[in-house]
């Protein structure tokens, strides 16, 4: 028989028993889904509608158990395919390494017999491996790939390091052909993978001719290089990831060298190298082809270029401060001058939204910069001032990039200048009011006060949290800054009542202290009672019981006050002032509260035992 008919045949039986199957499922479909029967009614005129012509079937929704077979098929197949093929990978590659070993002691065969055999090897695995590339099977095809280029790579570094069959030079340059020919084949296959496979051997490269001595400017041109190619291959490819694997490569070969070799007469060219590999990385995100917001690894670009600031800075950091000490200053002006120019880059190959993001980034970087070289060139609360400012700032690029991560540097900023402000800085004033006290603790409450209203901007309970708390702080700043100027004022008075130790210890100064320290301890009374009354009035003016609640606690703190210590410290008219004032306010409140302005009443009682 023609095997054309043969083949016919079959295709006509298979599409018989198809057909056979459908029908059956639409039997047992119909007796399942089939209407309860109804009793017979009178016989009542029907009007008719025109049915439509096609009804949409309801969506098939798949049962958990499908579902749950479906995910373990996943998980299975990822397992399957994925991790156990980067295992095999590296078993091959330590089975080869001990074979290579076993070869070597057990003296088989000569030496450039074995690293010839190596090669071909590798070589013949590449070759082979594009039989399964053409049937489909490319994960299993760059697989064998990574092994044959591993393969030359460990043959080539035992032809130098063990059997020393060649110079230097040629094996740099057989390294060098294997790197560039894996590099053409993903670009020819369109593979990432290969890409990265290709990038890794050549970062390797010198790790593995390494001979001990130091060849700052061999290394550092080679490194460069391998930095240019992949800045080449992300220009044309949405291949984000190779630019995180070549930063990482560079950085491990510079601490590398750096611990090992660095010495200061060696200064200005390590200088220029770390500004070159700084340069490339800091102008990658403007070259990188644009992937969607959403990928997965999107947000590449970003990270490095924030990393890449960092890490220069502590490079230059640590070679010119202990030369110069005000040098790191001048380099974190200059990086911010970078950066600002960064910010004004408008040509891009990004879409609007993320140069946008990446301007704001830069404009950031910038102004972080700013406020380091303040510290490092000054001194004192100029430092407190910067951090201030930097959190103001980056509170306002988070906000307008929507970045958790910038918000919360910003937080950390904000932290770290208020507790310096209050128990590390010392102020000398020798005005009351205008001060650079006062002027800091007006620039932490207006930092406060433009992140509370960031904060409530924002939609979730993390922000309205944060924002409460600000809110708290910025009241205590407050009280704590009249307070010190309330405390110098007192304490100039009592310095010009005995101007040196022998009027100290006489009975009028005893007199006039006293009298000096009610005097104080009365204000302080007055001033939280002055304020508990003005966050009163915002609370009802705001009808915010937050605002209320924070009154109420500190005019019980000024109850405490007046009950517990003006009673026995303070003089006769002052008790009889605190008490009155303290009166009046509480009647005032209680009267408010008692009209009920702000119709607590009217409220439904929360549910609850309390309701009931």
């Amino acid at each position: 028989m023609d095997p054309s008919q043969t083949e016919l045949q079959e295709i006509r039986q298979a599409v018989s028993d198809l057909a056979s199957r459908v029908l059956r499922l639409e039997e047992i479909l119909q007796l399942r889904h089939k209407p309860a029967p109804v009793a017979p009614v009178a016989a009542t005129p029907v009007t008719t509608q025109p049915l439509p012509s096609a009804v949409a079937p309801p969506p098939f929704v798949s049962p958990p158990s499908v579902q749950a077979r479906a995910d373990n098929a996943d998980l299975e197949s990822r397992i399957g395919s994925h991790w156990l093929n980067r295992i095999g990978i590296t078993a091959v590659l330590i089975g080869v390494s001990y074979f290579l070993k076993f070869a070597f002691d057990s003296d088989w065969i000569g030496a450039g017999g074995r690293i010839a055999i190596g090669l071909l090897a590798g070589i013949g695995v590449v070759v082979w491996s594009e039989r399964f590339r053409g049937r489909g099977y490319r994960a299993f095809s760059y697989s064998l790939k990574a092994v044959g280029t591993g393969v030359m790579y460990l043959s080539l570094w035992a032809g130098f390091q063990v059997y020393h069959l060649f110079p230097s030079g040629v094996a740099f340059l057989a390294m060098l052909i294997v790197t560039a020919s894996t590099a053409a084949l993903a670009l020819s296959q369109d593979a990432e993978i290969l890409a990265a496979f290709a990038l890794t051997g050549g970062f390797a490269t010198p790790a593995l001719l390494s001979t001990g001595q130091n060849r700052e400017i061999a290394l550092f041109a080679y490194v460069a290089l391998l930095d240019f190619a992949a800045l080449v291959l992300v220009t044309f490819k949405p291949w984000q990831r190779l630019l995180l694997l070549a930063y990482a490569g560079t950085l491990f070969m510079y601490i590398g060298w750096y611990s090992q070799f660095y010495s200061r007469n060696q200064l200005w060219l390590t200088v220029f190298f770390a500004t070159l590999f700084f340069v490339a990385f800091a102008i990658a995100p403007l070259l990188v082809r644009p992937l969607d917001s959403s990928t997965r690894f999107a947000a590449l670009p970003f990270f490095i270029a924030f990393v890449n600031a960092g890490v220069y800075f502590f490079q230059m950091y640590a070679m010119l401060d202990p030369i110069n000490k005000t040098a790191p200053a001048w380099v974190a002006l200059a990086l911010a001058a970078v950066y600002i120019g960064l910010s004004r880059q408008g040509r891009s190959r990004a879409s609007a939204e993320t140069l946008d993001k990446l301007r704001l980034l830069h404009l950031a970087l910038a102004i972080v910069f700013i406020t380091i070289a303040i510290p490092i060139r000054l001194e004192e609360h100029w430092i407190t001032i910067g951090w201030f400012v930097e959190a103001a700032v980056l509170l306002w690029v988070s906000d307008r990039i929507k970045s958790d991560f910038l918000a919360w540097f910003a937080i950390c900023a904000l932290l770290l200048g208020v507790c310096r402000m209050v128990f590390v800085d010392d102020f000398i004033t020798s005005t009351r009011i205008f001060n650079s006290r006062m002027a800091t603790y007006l620039i932490a409450i207006a930092a406060l006060a433009w992140a509370a209203w960031l904060a409530s901007r924002r939609t979730g309970d993390m922000p309205r949290k944060f924002a409460a708390v600000a809110v708290v702080v910025i009241n205590l700043l407050a009280l704590m800054a009249i307070s010190h100027e309330i405390h110098d004022f007192y304490s100039e008075q009592m310095a010009r009542a005995a101007p040196d130790r022998n009027a100290r210890n006489s009975w009028s100064w005893g007199v006039e202290y006293h009298r000096i320290q009610i005097a104080r301890d009365f204000t302080y009374s007055t001033l939280f009672m002055a304020y508990g009354a003005m966050l009163m009035a915002v609370g009802f003016w705001r009808r915010s019981a937050f605002v209320r609640w924070q009154a109420l606690f500190l005019i019980a703190a000024t109850v405490v006050k007046v009950f517990v210590y003006d009673v026995s410290e303070l003089d006769r008219v002052y008790r009889i002032l605190s008490f009155i004032v303290l009166g009046v306010l509480l009647l005032a409140i209680s009267f408010a509260y008692q009209r009920d302005w702000l119709k607590l009443s009217s409220r439904p009682a929360p549910p609850g035992p309390a309701a009931a």
